[in-house]
Formats: C-alpha cells, structure tokens, sequence
C-alpha cells in the first residue's frame, strides 16, 4: 500500500503550489525576521486603498504583491495548509498553467470585490493575505468534487465539500454585512469565490474543463 501511494502523484505536492507555498513562506520570514523588509512590504507591497493623505500611495501591482503577505503565523498556516490540501488535487486537474491562472484571478477578483464595497461605503482598507485566492480554490474543489467527504475542525464528522463551501460563502456574507471590524475582509472571501465559479464555468462553456 505504501508503495502504492508514493507512486500516486495525488500523494506529491505539484510544482505552483510548491512554488507558492516556499515563496509565501520564505517571505513571511523575510519580513519577520528583516526590519527594512518589513517596511518595504508595509509601504509598497501591502494594498493600500484610501483617501487619506498620511497613508501609502496605492499601486496597481499591490493587486499581486499583496497575496504573498501575511499578519502572522496563523493566518499564513491556515492559508497554506488550504493551498496545499485542495491546491495539488486541483493543479492536477486543470493543468499548472491554466491552475496558477485560476489562482492569481480569484485572488486579484477578491481585491476587487473588497475594494469595491469599500468604495461604496467610504472606508479605508489595507488588504493582505492569500486568503482570497484560497477560497477560489475551495470553491472550485466544491465544485468539481461536490460529494467528496471532508473533515473539517472541530466538527467530529465529514462533510460534503458543496454544503461546506456554501455555508462557508454563507456565513462570510453575514460575518461581512453584520459590519463588525474583526480585521478579517470578508468580502473578500466571498470575491475569490464569485470570480472563481465565473471563470470555471467560462472554461467549461468554452469546453477547456469538465466537471
């Protein structure tokens, strides 16, 4: 069985979320680590989207450069470990090229969606994190694989990955227009995984995927 597996690529982590993992990771230490780093990242590379006068001028490669930063251990754990469980399945599938495409979409999409509803109610915002790229990837592993059984703690029993990730989309609309500031964008969120289905299912009409 052992053999068997190492055998499986399914059970080896393909070359973008490899790649996307060390370079978000190498980063994160790089600005932990490094204090000139830190401000570099800080003033030029984090999305800066406000009015005020004392803040960051705002650039447009910050759509980018903003989903490799992280607020701490946890938040780059949790999106890397997601980025590693359901990436390698779906790289697989799509193909690396078409998988990092899909990738860099939702997480742009999800800075634009944000940017949008701070627009419309005149906030400020700094964004930073995968975060909106990694629910594109959840969404679409909800998608292509809506009755595969996952676990998810702290429940003590698996779940369809299609209910999950609608409660999930569920419960990050309400948690966004609930307008309690936890730190966390929300919307966001729910970006990456509006721009994530669009794009599966223009692949889909255009018959480069199947699902």
């Amino acid at each position: 069985m052992a053999e068997n597996n190492m055998r499986n690529p399914y059970f080896k982590t393909p070359p973008v979320v490899q790649n996307l993992i060390i370079a978000n990771c190498v980063i994160y230490l790089a600005v932990t680590l490094i204090p000139a780093v830190n401000h570099f990242c800080a003033e030029y590379l984090q999305l800066w989207w406000s009015n005020a006068p004392y803040t960051p001028p705002f650039h447009s490669y910050q759509f980018v450069t903003y989903m490799f930063l992280h607020g701490g251990f946890a938040h780059l754990f949790s999106n890397m470990f997601a980025l590693w469980m359901f990436g390698r399945t779906l790289e697989y599938e799509l193909g690396s090229q078409r998988f990092l495409t899909y990738y860099m979409v939702c997480g742009i999409g999800a800075a634009l969606i944000q940017i949008g509803i701070a627009t419309l109610f005149g906030e400020n915002i700094t964004l930073l994190g995968a975060s909106g790229a990694v629910m594109g990837l959840l969404l679409a592993f909800g998608v292509m694989h809506p009755n595969n059984m996952i676990y998810i703690i702290p429940l003590p029993f698996p779940i369809k990955a299609k209910w999950f990730v609608m409660g999930y989309a569920v419960l990050e609309i309400a948690l966004g227009w609930s307008g309690v500031n936890t730190g966390v964008a929300h919307f966001a969120h729910v970006g990456g995984m509006l721009w994530g289905l669009a794009l599966l299912y223009w692949w889909r009409k255009r018959g480069k995927i199947f699902f």
